[in-house]
């Protein structure tokens, strides 16, 4: 505090000046943060989605170049479907009723059959089929299911780790397919689907803490698996390849998809000055027991799989109610799958077949017709 300057003339000539300096404010305790609300802004980054539009995009493209390929009105099996899209348009309705192109050509295409990957030794078949579709109707279920999936993932945990999930799990549902189906060509890319809810059931578990309606989560998501696997047993549907992708994505996401304790994030966000409680280990023991668990799981079953299949394994042999799970016959379908047999006569201008299961007759106005041709027409007949 410092005296006017009426005070120090008043006090005469011989007063000294007293200054008296204000002291210092004591600096305020650095409180501690509350762990509640660092706990409930864990710093988690964001990315911006683009390996699973690029995938659908794929999906599609690959949808193009198969109809284009297909040519229905070229190859001359009858009355083509939308015949207004000419070289695009689809297979007869009574011979592929998803609006797509014949068996033929996706076999042509790359899609998967057992007797093409061990006998041809054509395994590439086991990645191919992935991004094929037999159908318009099959393609559009896949690719928007893989949109409003895939991007929140991908925007959770990144390009890579999703990257990876898709693709590992649609090879393990070829695999599981490849195994129990024999007799019929698979394609789609609903392994890799099934392998994104499995991961994000089995993310679910590994990061449980950190969820706060978890019990609401989890029932969600073991109803939207119980509801889709049970679409799987009708005829058509290819419910191994969602298994094996399910049971893939389910353990990768014990893998790939394991998160640090929030304690442990919030100790390298404390600002100088504050203290925590010091977290030494970043996960819990219980997710270094599910990732090791899920690696090892995943190492042996790979290939222990791939082994199997290409020593000619068929499962169904070990298994007699397993084709149960693909397909439950009843009185308005069956679940055979061989393939069809036709009697064929091939005259001058034109083309004889019988379907030798069910004795339907046909002659088609072809002549010179190839053996790709006569299998679309034996396959179209007998159906």
């Amino acid at each position: 505090m410092k005296p006017s300057a009426a005070a120090a003339a008043a006090a005469g000539p011989g007063a000294v000046e007293v200054r008296v300096e204000r002291p210092p404010r004591p600096e305020r305790p650095q409180m501690r943060p509350h762990p509640g609300r660092l706990r409930a802004r864990p710093y988690y980054r964001r990315w911006t989605p683009w390996v699973v539009p690029a995938a659908s995009v794929a999906c599609v493209a690959a949808f193009l170049v198969t109809m284009f390929v297909n040519d229905c009105p070229r190859r001359g099996v009858g009355d083509c479907s939308a015949s207004f899209l000419g070289r695009f348009a689809f297979q007869p309705l009574r011979e592929n009723p998803l609006l797509g192109p014949s068996s033929a050509t996706l076999l042509k295409m790359g899609a998967l059959d057992v007797s093409k990957i061990v006998q041809g030794r054509q395994g590439w078949r086991l990645i191919t089929c992935i991004w094929l579709h037999a159908g318009v109707v099959h393609l559009l279920i896949n690719v928007l299911c893989l949109l409003f999936i895939g991007i929140r993932l991908e925007q959770e945990f990144g390009f890579v780790r999703i990257g990876l999930v898709y693709l590992i799990s649609g090879f393990g549902g070829s695999l599981m397919s490849a195994l129990f189906i024999r007799s019929s060509i698979s394609v789609g890319a609903s392994g890799a689907l099934f392998g994104l809810i499995g991961s994000m059931l089995s993310e679910l578990i590994t990061n449980w803490s950190l969820y706060a309606n978890k019990v609401a989560a989890l029932l969600t998501l073991v109803f939207v698996i119980v509801v889709n696997l049970a679409l799987g047993i009708l005829p058509r549907v290819d419910n191994f390849a969602h298994i094996g992708g399910l049971i893939s994505g389910f353990l990768l996401g014990f893998v790939v998809f394991i998160r640090p304790q929030f304690a442990w994030i919030n100790q390298k966000r404390v600002a100088p000055g504050q203290e925590t409680a010091p977290v030494k280990r970043k996960h819990k023991t219980y997710q270094y027991i599910l990732w090791l668990a899920a690696v090892v799981l995943l190492i042996v079953g790979f290939t222990v799989a791939i082994v199997l299949l290409f020593r000619g394994y068929n499962a169904n042999d070990h298994c007699s109610w397993c084709h149960y799970l693909s397909c439950v016959p009843t009185k308005k379908w069956k679940c055979n799958s061989s393939p069809q047999t036709c009697t064929v006569m091939q005259q001058p201008n034109t083309l004889d077949l019988t379907c030798d299961g069910t004795g339907t007759h046909h002659s088609y106005s072809i002549a010179g017709a190839t053996q790709d041709q006569i299998s679309q027409l034996c396959n179209s007949l007998c159906s």
